[in-house]
């Protein structure tokens, strides 16, 4: 049986990374989150079969997003510019170069570019096929 000595150095061997994996694989972790922007938890569908798609959306000076709804989980991550999201009810909030978000599902909201230099934003729609990535409000 192990004492408490052997125990508690046990649990610093496997907590510790193997030598060098910092170095071999640096990276800068961009967010760790179960829930939205506005404290949605996170849920994925169940209609169909685990679908993944990325893209660069870019929004210029002065344009804006019709309102929307995302049904799937979508993480978006701003490369250049600064764009303002109006979340009606729930107020607006302004994401900058360098900020990593997971949208808001149920909320309808929209995107502003109030800037005058344009908006470029990684996007990544993590649902499941047949469901849409963007629901546009009516």
């Amino acid at each position: 049986m192990l004492n408490i000595c052997q125990i508690a150095a046990l649990i610093l061997v496997l907590a510790t990374p193997a030598p060098g994996w910092a170095q071999a694989y640096p990276a800068k972790e961009l967010l760790t989150t179960n829930t939205t922007v506005l404290g949605e938890v996170i849920r994925y569908p169940s209609t169909g079969a685990a679908f993944v798609k990325a893209s660069v959306v870019t929004i210029e000076p002065g344009a804006e997003t019709l309102f929307h709804r995302h049904p799937a989980p979508m993480f978006a991550y701003i490369l250049e510019g600064e764009v303002t999201v109006d979340y009606e009810a729930s107020g607006q909030r302004v994401y900058r170069k360098g900020d990593a978000l997971m949208e808001a599902m149920h909320v309808p909201h929209r995107g502003m570019n109030l800037g005058t230099a344009t908006v470029s934003i990684l996007t990544v729609h993590m649902g499941a096929e047949g469901t849409a990535n963007v629901t546009l409000e009516k």
